[in-house]
């Protein structure tokens, strides 16, 4: 019998071996509030991103990924966890994530994997998100100007041989201030603004400065692949790129619209996604933890997680994923409650805003106390140029005097400009998409308006949350 332990030892090794092999290593790039049609990939017209442009050419192009939520700290949780605001806990931002609650550093590391993180992190508690710190990347957004960053800590991290990696670089562009990259680049007379942007002078000079910090976004995309490539580790690496939530301008980060929760997704994985391809297969961020777990070589179904693994997308097996997806906005502490619901096909989307006769303010855009907004100072010229421009003010009314209903073809009127909830010809989709709706909140355990207050969110700032969705 003790003749026969080297052979089986021998087989268990080489079987542990073959294992790792098999698993991918991951390397998620994320921007911060970079709405997803302001990339060229997505048809904008402004911005260079010849990285982001190159990798996409490399892989898989999601034409329908989505978060559920336009606010940093909520979607991160979401993309961390598997799950959605209200099961994660993460239904505010600067809200904490249920104590009970696992996350990729968990799963991944069961499955042997090493799970770090460098940059912006911004989800709590850390016994929720255990991530390895990996330096080198500035971790706050709100810097003026981003710290100089060095791939070093990045590069060491990656070159270990003891396991395989999953590493998310976790960038801070373009979030606001808007003050890297040559703004010089973007001159405002030749921007072409997106028709839910009012035109006004200060606005387009913003503009220019957003669209900068995209351009130098996309170096830095540019200098982690170059990392991963120069450690040799590129042919058996899953590389995603996401762009996070829409931008800090009106009608976009914390809305529902489109322009907030759509987020640009590409995934290379050379060998084993098909390069060059677009997919309209409908997939969320609590879709992406399952389906690492799926490739590492785990049982996503076991776990508690909202989503599901879209590797048979990835895998060219499917061109199907989803038949919806969900999103939510708790406006505190953003500004006073505003509580909103939505659901899409990926082409049309229907929006509740559960208090209607509310306004909708958001302090960090509008600015307090008379002072002007936190490095946004075209709000007010928004407000001004109503008196004289039409157009400016139909869109400081859409923004912030909101039907209860809102139902939009998205795959026509991409910035979603055209209610279509009171039409006639629409009702019979506007009461399915508001029924599977109100499913998913009561799968949620959401209470809907009730959820959007100031005790709730003191509740889950403590980790204590006063509701919990129903199993």
């Amino acid at each position: 019998m003790y003749q026969m332990l080297p052979v089986v030892l021998a087989v268990c090794v080489s079987a542990v071996s073959l294992q790792a092999a098999d698993q991918p290593n991951v390397l998620i790039i994320m921007a911060d509030d970079c709405t997803f049609n302001d990339l060229p990939l997505y048809g904008g017209r402004n911005a260079g991103t010849p990285n982001i442009d190159a990798l996409a050419s490399q892989g898989l192009t999601f034409n329908r990924a989505y978060l559920s939520s336009a606010m940093c700290q909520p979607c991160r949780a979401e993309l961390f966890t598997g799950q959605y605001p209200m099961q994660n806990g993460c239904a505010w931002n600067h809200s904490a994530s249920r104590d009970s609650v696992e996350s990729m550093p968990h799963h991944l590391r069961r499955q042997g994997y090493r799970v770090g993180i460098a940059g912006k992190v911004h989800v709590k508690p850390d016994a929720v998100f255990p991530f390895d710190k990996v330096k080198g990347f500035d971790p706050s957004c709100v810097r003026n100007p981003t710290q100089p960053h060095d791939v070093a800590h990045i590069t060491e991290f990656i070159s270990r041989e003891t396991a395989p990696f999953c590493l998310v670089v976790a960038l801070v562009e373009p979030h606001v201030p808007w003050v890297m990259g040559d703004a010089t680049a973007y001159p405002p007379k030749k921007i072409k603004l997106p028709p839910n942007i009012a035109d006004t002078q200060q606005t387009r000079q913003d503009f220019g400065r957003y669209l900068a910090e995209i351009t130098y976004m996309d170096s830095q995309v540019g200098e982690i692949l170059h990392t991963l490539d120069e450690c040799g580790k590129a042919d058996n690496t899953l590389v995603l790129f996401t762009s996070e939530q829409g931008s800090q301008f009106p009608g976009c980060k914390w809305t529902n619209w489109d322009t907030g929760l759509h987020t640009a997704l590409i995934a290379r994985w050379p060998g084993k996604v098909t390069a060059g391809k677009r997919t309209d297969a409908l997939v969320q961020y609590c879709d992406v933890v399952p389906t690492l777990v799926d490739l590492s070589g785990g049982n996503p179904a076991a776990e508690e997680f909202n989503g599901s693994s879209f590797r048979a997308v990835l895998e060219g097996r499917s061109e199907q994923h989803r038949e919806y997806v969900y999103g939510m906005h708790n406006n505190l502490p953003e500004g006073p409650a505003y509580p909103i619901r939505t659901i899409t096909d990926g082409e049309y989307r229907y929006i509740r805003n559960l208090t209607p006769g509310e306004l909708y303010i958001e302090k960090h855009l509008m600015g307090t106390r008379g002072t002007g907004a936190l490095n946004n100072p075209y709000w007010g010229t928004w407000t001004w140029d109503t008196q004289q421009n039409p157009a400016s003010y139909l869109l400081v009314k859409r923004y912030m005097l909101r039907p209860a209903e809102q139902l939009y073809h998205t795959a026509t009127d991409p910035y979603e400009m055209k209610n279509l909830a009171g039409d006639t010809s629409q009702s019979e989709r506007r009461q399915r998409f508001a029924d599977a709706l109100k499913r998913w909140m009561t799968s949620q355990g959401d209470p809907g308006v009730e959820q959007d207050t100031q005790t709730s969110l003191q509740s889950a700032r403590r980790g204590q949350h006063r509701y919990y969705p129903g199993k």
